[in-house]
């Protein structure tokens, strides 16, 4: 099989288009995001309808999240009636497929048929319903649909695994046998990995059907976003954060604005920001706000990886031009780069990733750059005493880099013997607790979670303590943390952990791209999606 760099198929979704083949296609109107509403009840299925027209005029009312699916017949037709500008698909999904609808198959059917006489232009039977299905049953159905000019999505769901693409496919041509206008094969990501079979499949099955391809869970991911690049007719999101339909699935505001659905295309530059777990990222939102500032066709995409071996396959293969690392893959990445800057080497933990032109990965800390450069614009780093909170990843970053950097640096941890080692590692110094009250330093950088939102440990230092002129605190979430409101109390000068988020994310965007980055506008957009998240 081809590698999935080389997909060049792009599925046209205007008339005239491969849709028009189906008679009963003519009349679509088939975008690449199509939001899947769901309610408890009838009034807030509608609700989340309306909303979801601000981001797509493509919806899949799933009828079966309603304890009533028939009753809500009418005010879908009139949903319709109002808003003609609407395609929608209707979805009666039974319980043991993976829906909510107790009813039998005719009951399903009977819904499925209304709907399409009320106005919907797809509905979607499960595969399963429709081998179920004696052949007069099927054949009726069928005539139905054409008589309303609507068209047939057939299903397959599988809440437990993905199979490799050629148990994809099967599934795939097992729809197809029934002669539907679409073909819809949704599995579960137990890994990255997982979404290559994904998009394989599609890149297979779109060549001769309407395709489309969803890999359940976060995992899946990269399905959700890069099947219509690989040739699927369309992708699912949900109308917000909270209304999701189905395991893994993001807002439609998401999809379209954080992974610029609308814009990918087979130039467009992968990224990645991988870990375990990373579902609340900040670095997709701050890299695509650079991306789009600095007019680069690229994205990035939150990868949970639960291996190293992982993420290595879905680098190679998908391919990516550069992920970023988080913990604890900052360590497991090491023996599989082709080389490092010296200070990864020195360190022993590299966060960027950069696949060179001979398809090698390249390693590079910039960790560092997050805690130097918002001190070095503050002070004189040479000669400069600092005192570094704790002896852990984040504290190695900062000792080393402040010691290439010229700054006499003193490291202070709870457990003492750990302190001592990073210090002896990075030629630093090491002091006691004790000892600090007694000290003076021109700056103290805060490397613990200590203060981090969730995390009721105390704060590493007392008020007594904090005999410096500079605080920075490396937690960024609050962005005002305990620590920083104390050392305001006191007069200090604070550095906030959010100016070391994107000062180590600006260096990472100068690797991939060889561009400056536009640091004010990644640190306008971090501060007001922290500050939505905390009123949230």
């Amino acid at each position: 099989m081809r590698q999935l760099k080389e997909m060049s198929l792009t599925v046209s979704n205007t008339p005239g288009s491969k849709l028009a083949a189906a008679p009963a296609a003519l009349r679509l109107r088939v975008g690449k995001l199509c939001i899947a509403v769901q309610g408890t009840d009838q009034k807030e299925l509608f609700s989340r309808a309306t909303s979801a027209l601000n981001d797509s005029i493509f919806i899949e009312f799933r009828l079966d999240s309603l304890a009533k699916p028939a009753a809500a017949l009418p005010d879908l037709k009139a949903f319709l009636a109002r808003h003609r500008e609407v395609t929608a698909i209707a979805t009666c999904r039974r319980k043991a497929f993976g829906g909510n609808f107790t009813g039998s198959l005719s009951s399903e059917i009977e819904i499925l048929e209304k709907a399409a006489t009320l106005g919907c232009h797809i509905v979607d039977l499960e595969v399963e319903s429709a081998e179920q299905a004696t052949r007069p049953q099927l054949a009726r159905f069928r005539a139905t649909l054409r008589a309303a000019g609507t068209a047939l999505l057939i299903s397959s769901h599988d809440f437990s695994r993905t199979r490799r693409p050629d148990g994809l496919i099967q599934t795939a041509q097992r729809i197809v046998a029934f002669e539907p206008e679409f073909v819809k094969v949704v599995s579960t990501a137990r890994s990255l990995s997982d979404n290559l079979s994904v998009l394989r499949m599609v890149e297979d099955q779109s060549l001769n059907s309407h395709m489309v391809g969803i890999a359940m869970g976060e995992e899946g991911l990269i399905s959700r976003v890069l099947s219509p690049r690989a040739g699927a007719v369309f992708t699912f999101a949900s109308a917000a954060e909270g209304a999701e339909t189905a395991p893994g699935q993001v807002s439609a505001r998401t999809l379209l604005d954080v992974y610029r659905l609308e814009q990918l295309d087979q130039a467009t530059r992968i990224y990645g920001v991988a870990g375990n777990p990373i579902a609340h990222s900040l670095s997709p939102l701050m890299h695509v706000t650079a991306f789009r500032r600095e007019n680069l066709n690229a994205v990035m995409l939150p990868l949970k990886a639960r291996s190293v071996d992982d993420l290595l396959t879905v680098i190679r293969e998908l391919p990516l031009v550069g992920v970023a690392v988080t913990m604890p893959l900052k360590q497991e990445v090491l023996p599989h780069l082709a080389n490092m800057d010296p200070l990864t080497a020195k360190i022993g933990a590299c966060n960027t990733l950069r696949t060179g032109a001979d398809g090698k990965l390249y390693g590079f800390n910039t960790d560092v750059a997050g805690v130097v450069r918002p001190l070095e614009r503050r002070m004189k780093l040479k000669g400069a005493r600092i005192l570094v909170l704790g002896a852990g990843g984040a504290a190695r970053a900062a000792v080393f880099g402040l010691v290439e950097q010229g700054a006499e640096v003193y490291v202070v941890n709870r457990t003492h013997e750990k302190a001592v080692a990073l210090a002896r590692k990075a030629k630093a110094h090491v002091l006691k607790q004790n000892a600090l009250a007694k000290q003076h330093f021109d700056a103290i950088v805060n490397t613990t979670p200590c203060g981090m939102t969730g995390i009721k440990q105390q704060l590493p230092i007392n008020e007594d303590e904090l005999n410096a002129s500079l605080v920075f605190d490396m937690v960024y979430t609050p962005i005002e943390t305990p620590l920083l409101q104390l050392a305001r109390a006191r007069g200090l000068t604070v550095v906030s952990g959010v100016e070391m988020f994107v000062q180590q994310g600006a260096r990472q965007f100068e690797i991939w791209t060889g561009k400056p980055a536009p640091e004010n506008e990644m640190l306008r957009v971090v501060e007001l999606e922290l500050r939505r998240r905390a009123q949230s």
